[in-house]
């Protein structure tokens, strides 16, 4: 994220000065902030909080020591589930590194471990480390120096693996947290991989400055990635389904407040009531037929309730005393008083709340709008689970001319379909649909080659780059090659001239 930051800068100035003061306490970690827990390759995003209990790999510990430590920072989990720096030790002495030719004598009979469950569970009550349990596991093994140093590795790993507690604290990214959410949950990011992600961030020309339309439903990892590209410069308009956006992905990125300023949501119900410009931006964004609005209960009109706080709240609580029933009325008065008050006390906080938070997304929702109707974004990002091709259709009517956009989708069929649509309606080029291949290598001494779980797909991707879109081009084209032409009356002359000269002896 720092280098993003860099190439957001576009000379010197107040910008720098204010970028270079968050990045000197940039790399240690903070109360409050989202980190990644790593264990091995298994991923898990936390936020650190003091004396909160954290399960991870059949672990649990508190974060307290985690404060004020570095990024990447190994620990160890000792007794009462504190977390302490690790020291670098090494792996093994010379003396274990005896190693055998070939495995071909080694019986796997189970009798050559001389440590038996119950030592090993006194070892772990006595309080020993993992790393001197793992050493006494390859002092009692007694077919350990017969087997290959390749076969030694093996086993030292897997007994670490199992026996000791080491997890390291890093900072969230766009490719750890892809590769987490894709090792955990991948149905909650429609099953993206990390390159797919990698490629839609290239394809879509995603830079600090850019106004980017992202419609995505991978729980916010498309909209934190490009977030995080961004860097906190330029505008992003949020598109999304039902009623309100979904971030959880988001949140774990960490980003600061600022980040979040230029970031605008727009629900989807409501673009073809913008693209017809009947979009009306008097009623709320969660206003339905169900839900009845404080507006209509009251008859306060808007501006009223924005002249103080105390007027909202008195607005507000006349509103409440309306909305109760007669039979929660009669169940608050035979109660004690003090519970009354509190429950009453309560009861307005959350309504005030609640008004306050659809008064601020109504405000989002109307300067989102008028982003849209500007209709010069910089690009369009679309990772949904629903089908891309009405998606595609409507939301390109926002971008400008020559600027790209990405769309993903699992299957190949719904983007077949996408590009037959986008092909007939014109006004893109370049189309390409392509598909990322991913093969993960082992990189070691002697033994490199591909690993043998790979990942059978990670998508799909259609991109192309908009351009202007004029329906009346063939028809000036075809006058202007008509008007180039030679007159009819005047080929017709040509002709006969030939044919008498033909006829002449």
């Amino acid at each position: 994220m720092e280098g993003t930051k860099g190439e957001g800068r576009t000379g010197g100035g107040p910008m720098e000065n204010n970028a270079e003061q968050p990045h000197q306490q940039d790399h240690l970690i903070r109360d409050g902030d989202f980190v990644v827990l790593k264990r091995e390759d298994v991923f898990k995003a936390v936020q650190v909080q003091r004396r909160k209990k954290v399960t991870f790999e059949k672990q649990w510990f508190f974060l307290d020591n985690v404060i004020g430590r570095s990024y990447g920072t190994t620990f160890e989990v000792s007794s009462g589930g504190n977390l302490q720096p690790k020291k670098m030790m090494e792996e093994i002495t010379s003396e274990t590194k005896e190693a055998g030719i070939d495995n071909r004598n080694i019986v796997d009979d189970g009798k050559s471990q001389k440590l038996t469950q119950d030592d090993i569970k006194a070892l772990k009550d006595k309080g020993i480390k993992g790393e001197e349990i793992v050493q006494q596991l390859i002092e009692n093994s007694t077919t350990f120096r017969d087997k290959t140093e390749f076969a030694q590795d093996k086993y030292i790993k897997k007994k670490k693996k199992k026996y000791e507690a080491v997890i390291t604290v890093v900072k969230p990214s766009t490719r750890i947290l892809s590769i987490m959410y894709y090792a955990r949950e991948p149905g909650k990011i429609n099953y993206m991989r990390y390159d797919t992600l990698a490629q839609m961030l290239t394809l879509g020309n995603i830079h600090a400055g850019n106004k980017m339309i992202v419609m995505e439903t991978c729980a916010g990892l498309v909209l934190g990635a490009v977030m995080e590209r961004m860097g906190g410069f330029g505008s992003i308009i949020q598109m999304y389904p039902g009623g309100g956006p979904v971030r959880a992905a988001t949140t774990c990125f960490g980003f600061p407040k600022s980040f979040f300023n230029s970031l605008y949501e727009f629900p989807l119900g409501k673009v073809n009531s913008l693209l017809n410009g009947t979009f009306s931006s008097k009623a709320l964004p969660s206003e339905s037929k169900d839900s009845i609005s404080v507006e209509e209960n009251n008859g306060i009109l808007l501006d009223d309730l924005q002249t103080s706080p105390k007027e909202m709240e008195e607005n507000i609580i006349e509103v409440i005393e309306n909305n109760h029933p007669q039979q929660e009325t009669m169940e608050v008065i035979s109660q004690e008083p003090e519970y009354k008050e509190q429950k009453e006390r309560g009861n307005k906080k959350d309504y005030i709340q609640e008004f306050q938070k659809k008064q601020e997304q109504k405000k989002k929702q109307i300067e989102a709008a008028a982003l849209l109707n500007e209709r010069n974004a910089d690009g369009l990002i679309i990772a949904s689970r629903y089908h891309p091709t009405p998606l595609a259709l409507s939301l390109l009517e926002f971008v400008a001319p020559s600027r790209p956009f990405v769309i993903y989708c699992h299957y190949k069929e719904p983007l077949v379909e996408c590009y037959t649509k986008l092909r007939e309606r014109g006004g893109v080029i370049n189309l390409r649909l392509s598909e990322t291949w991913l093969r993960n290598y082992q990189v070691l001494p002697d033994r490199s080659h591909p690993k043998l779980m790979m990942s059978g797909g990670g998508g799909y991707l259609l991109s192309g780059i908009t351009v202007t879109n004029d329906k009346q081009k063939p028809e000036s084209c075809a006058v202007e090659l008509q008007k180039n032409e030679e007159p009819i009356a005047k080929k017709r002359k040509v002709e006969e001239s030939d044919s008498t000269l033909e006829d002449l002896p």
